[in-house]
């Protein structure tokens, strides 16, 4: 009973943080149309990572992780877009089109290690998940090189998370 109370009271927590730190962009909104400039070439977009700000980490972020994860994908199962991992806890920003040079990038589902926009089958609309994670450390060391392998690391280091979740269809 006091381990279940204890894990409760750390959810919450986790839950209060995220909701203080906050992910921006200038090219997409909550909820709103993904633009064509953000959309797979594969789909007739530009395939051009999004400005990406955040701000309000926990002060004790030792680093981060941006992923982005389609869950309407695979009947349910997902599609990974992109997963960029020990971000410095110094850096606050993406700029349009532009990854930093001192993180780290796994596989995405497309097999490519790079941002992928959106390209989902026609007919439906689907949700693109951006996340951030503040974590408690600066780097770390997933099984695999791909986005699905770096997901339970950052679950075991995340201090909070915040998310953009923009939407597109065709």
């Amino acid at each position: 009973m006091f381990r279940s109370a204890m894990m409760a009271v750390a959810l919450v927590s986790v839950a209060a943080q995220a909701s203080a730190m906050e992910l921006t962009s200038a090219q997409m909104k909550e909820g709103a149309m993904i633009a064509m400039p953000q959309v797979n070439s594969r789909c007739g977009g530009g395939n051009v990572s999004p400005q990406l700000s955040w701000s309000g980490a926990p002060a004790n972020t030792k680093g981060f992780a941006l992923t982005v994860f389609d869950p309407d994908a695979n009947k349910g199962k997902g599609f990974w877009h992109w997963a960029v991992y020990d971000i410095p806890a110094s850096t606050n920003s993406f700029a349009l089109g532009k990854t930093p040079d001192n993180v780290q990038t796994a596989q995405n589902s497309f097999g490519d290690n790079n941002y992928d926009g959106p390209c989902p089958p026609p007919g439906s609309i689907h949700h693109y998940i951006f996340s951030l994670w503040a974590l408690d450390t600066d780097s770390i060391l997933p099984s695999e090189p791909d986005a699905q392998s770096v997901l339970p690391e950052l679950q075991k280091h995340v201090l909070a998370r915040a998310m953009l979740t923009p939407r597109y269809g065709r």
